[in-house]
């Protein structure tokens, strides 16, 4: 319900909406309009800036760089038997298990249950101790026009290290959330991992 007061000198709404009473100053109606398209432009802005982005976690493991880059970089054929809960199956597309610039194909489960596929190409950096995973096609890239992940171990004592994730990211468009499962997914891959490792 809504009445014209005029008591009041300045044009004032009054507002009965169920239990809630109050006055709007008819005065201020167009600066909040004004206010109103600054704040939806400054939410536009926010969205198209989250079409892209950079994740980057750190992950301490036991065990040494060596041990740790091994696993990653030329044994990802233990994968399914190791961490089989994350990893159902990883095949050679192209190349070898160690090529630089190898293709290979994941069969995984995310951490809701959901089951996917993955076709990515490998780059290696034995210097600095990283794996660059770049996507190609599979359920990921259906959302994504980017998809990166970057694992790169980093000493921190004679046995101890940490495994570096960074995942860079661009969807395709607004409507497909940011990939903050695949990211849990990573992290806990790497987590699992480690006893495995220390085992071999």
């Amino acid at each position: 319900m809504i009445k014209r007061n005029s008591i009041l000198k300045r044009h004032l709404l009054y507002i009965n909406q169920g239990n809630k009473c109050y006055f709007i100053d008819q005065n201020k109606t167009k600066q909040k309009k004004h206010e109103w398209k600054l704040l939806n432009k400054i939410r536009k802005r926010e969205r198209e800036m989250a079409t892209s982005g950079t994740y980057v976690t750190e992950v301490p493991l036991k065990g040494t760089v060596e041990k740790h880059f091994k696993r990653y970089r030329n044994e990802n054929y233990l994968f399914p038997d190791t961490i089989g809960h994350h990893i159902q199956s990883v095949t050679v597309h192209d190349g070898e298990w160690d090529t630089q610039g190898g293709i290979k194909i994941w069969n995984y489960t995310l951490g809701d249950g959901k089951e996917e596929v993955f076709k990515e190409r490998r780059e290696i950096d034995d210097d600095n101790k990283i794996v660059k995973v770049v996507g190609l096609e599979g359920h990921v890239m259906e959302q994504f026009k980017v998809y990166e992940i970057d694992f790169q171990f980093i000493p921190k004592s004679e046995e101890d290290c940490v495994c570096k994730i960074t995942m860079i990211w661009e969807k395709r468009n607004d409507d497909f959330p940011e990939p903050s499962s695949y990211m849990q997914l990573l992290k806990s891959m790497v987590i699992d991992m480690e006893d495995h490792v220390l085992k071999a």
